[in-house]
């Protein structure tokens, strides 16, 4: 029934984890197998409805996946002492069936069990933030290539088309000699988890875990930032609360060049007015804006504009997050992964340098701290 597919399990059932599962569950490349979250209830509801078990306990989960994945290797295993269908039985490897983990979690909640699944080869995708700190990201990432899977970052903004058309603006060279990057995110009445005050649990605030899809827009459009100057605040009373929750609003510098620099603001408070979010890139002659949405093109010298509107929605974004990710395990030859682990290094790199520089208020250079973990910006 699952043949040629991914046994699949999620973990984490929050909103976001439901549209990885429904995502998984309208693909034909995902054999759901079970799901997880720590809301015991909540996971047997959900599991009525797909048809796979439920769980309660993230270990219970990862063991029972190994098993399941296990159990086909030793009918392999046994088939080929049997002598039967000999010339396939040769790799062994080959006709293993190839698992992964979804990961809706928070970080805190779960990073003990993705090392685990990682050191069971089961493939990995988990929803950005990847990890807490870059320390972090850096240790799955060294990790999942030792064990030779896939880990990927859940970067659904990169799927989406109106980010899909600036990459190709920019590819083409349609608008010339940028020189400047403008980044906005605003909450609005948008709710986050009380979690994610605590650096402990959350490793940073609004800008890890609000802005970290928009700064991968801008990596992956314009490079890694030279340098880095960051200044973070929140709304407690006094300097001494402040130290102990994360940041509710950034300013981050960038430098990318002496010709090349940018931008972002971003705050989570509710008083900050409503919600918003934009990318907008200034050229000679032309300024783009890209939401989730929209692509405006405004032409400087005749002030015309041409507005393109896109209608697609998160659900056809995690498809596309998903099938790519899928086809990069079961035919990594023919198909890249556009989100790894590896090439979103950069982006905790940049996140890292802009806390590091909001406590000493100097500037910082993200690809200093890429060399001190031995990982070369070229290399990603």
């Amino acid at each position: 029934m699952g043949e040629g597919k991914l046994k699949t399990a999620v973990l984490g059932l929050n909103k976001q984890g439901l549209l990885l599962l429904e995502a998984a569950g309208d693909l034909g490349l995902f054999e759901i197998i079970a799901v997880a979250d720590k809301d015991g209830d909540l996971a047997e509801k959900v599991a009525d409805r797909y048809q796979c078990a439920s769980y309660d306990d993230y270990r219970q989960l990862i063991s029972v996946m190994d098993s399941s994945l296990r159990s086909k290797e030793r009918k392999i295993s046994e088939d080929r002492e049997e002598g039967e269908d000999r010339e396939e039985g040769i790799n062994l490897k080959k006709r293993s069936e190839k698992g992964c983990l979804l990961v809706a979690s928070p970080m805190h909640t779960c990073d003990e069990y993705i090392r685990m699944a990682a050191r069971k080869k089961i493939n990995i995708l988990k929803l950005a933030p990847v990890a807490r700190n870059f320390e972090e990201a850096a240790g799955l990432v060294r990790l999942a290539e030792i064990e030779g899977i896939q880990i990927a970052v859940g970067n659904p903004h990169r799927f989406a088309r109106s980010f899909l058309e600036l990459r190709d603006i920019l590819r083409e060279a349609n608008i010339k000699h940028v020189f400047l990057i403008r980044a906005f995110y605003n909450a609005g009445e948008k709710k986050h988890p009380a979690w994610q005050t605590d650096p402990k649990l959350a490793g940073g605030g609004v800008l890890l875990h609000n802005c970290y899809q928009m700064m991968d827009e801008i990596i992956l459009n314009f490079g890694t930032p030279e340098q880095i100057y960051s200044l973070n605040t929140n709304a407690a009373g006094d300097r001494q609360q402040r130290l102990y929750l994360t940041e509710d609003t950034s300013v981050v510098t960038m430098k990318f060049s002496e010709t090349l620099s940018g931008n972002l603001i971003a705050s989570r408070r509710s008083e900050a007015g409503p919600g918003e979010e934009f990318l907008k890139i200034y050229g000679k002659d032309e300024i783009l804006t890209v939401t989730n949405t929209q692509l405006i093109i405004r032409n400087v010298l005749s002030g015309k504009s041409e507005k393109l509107s896109f209608d697609d929605d998160d659900s056809g974004r995690y498809k596309a997050m998903l099938e790519n990710f899928a086809l990069s395990i079961l035919q990594p030859a023919d198909n890249k992964l556009c989100s790894s682990g590896r090439e979103n290094l950069k982006n905790m790199a940049v996140i890292e340098s802009s806390y590091l520089s909001a406590r000493t208020g100097m500037p910082e250079e993200p690809g200093k701290l890429l060399q001190m973990a031995q990982i070369e910006p070229t290399e990603i």
